[in-house]
């Protein structure tokens, strides 16, 4: 039996989409809403949060995460707001953490890695230069070597600026840990075939 989503499966859902549109907006324009790299960072590096409010903080601290999903996946063609390669890296996204998911030893590396960011986060910030360093390399070091990579498109003078891949890297890093948060409640792929209405009606319980 299919089950239809819950509220907190697509709340999980709309912080991959975040994290997902903080890597377009970083390709195309080097820069994105510094609040929002914060959410994402302090999610990806707690490991052990009591329920999503410990991870995510209040939910308004996903909207614009909330309002891609919306858009996005009531088949609009894009927006100003929103283009539609956000929908392509989430896609992409859920399918890097089932990878990642069937690689227990690089999910001991994951772990380990994020674990001494977050030691390292403890004494200067979640969005520190080293610590954003320090998880990029992790990702160029696990993620990066997955069969199936996740392509990020944009302007070549952004992309080629260490510090703007670096962002875009964590962003993508935070993307997978939502992902693997939302397969966690429950989330399944079929979600975003059969049930994308109810999954946007979802986030509004």
């Amino acid at each position: 039996m299919f089950s239809k989503p819950t509220h907190e499966q697509a709340v999980a859902l709309a912080a991959v989409f975040q994290a997902c549109h903080l890597v377009d907006q970083l390709a195309n324009t080097g820069g994105a809403s510094s609040q929002e790299v914060k959410v994402s960072m302090a999610a990806l590096l707690n490991q052990s949060p009591q329920s999503i409010e410990d991870l995510y903080g209040s939910e308004q601290a996903l909207e614009t995460g909330m309002n891609a999903m919306t858009l996005l996946l009531n088949e609009y063609q894009g927006t100003e707001l929103f283009a539609p390669i956000t929908l392509v890296y989430t896609l992409s996204v859920l399918s890097t953490e089932r990878q990642l998911n069937s690689r227990p030893v690089m999910l001991k590396a994951v772990a380990e890695g994020i674990e001494n960011a977050n030691r390292q986060a403890l004494h200067f910030s979640v969005v520190h230069d080293n610590v954003l360093a320090n998880i990029a390399s992790l990702y160029q070091q696990t993620l990066s070597t997955l069969r199936q990579r996740i392509q990020v498109k944009g302007n070549a003078m952004y992309l080629q600026q260490p510090g703007v891949a670096e962002r875009i890297r964590c962003m993508l890093f935070a993307a997978v840990r939502s992902a693997h948060l939302w397969r966690q409640l429950g989330g399944k792929r079929y979600h975003l075939v059969l049930y994308r209405k109810a999954l946007v009606k979802a986030l509004k319980h």
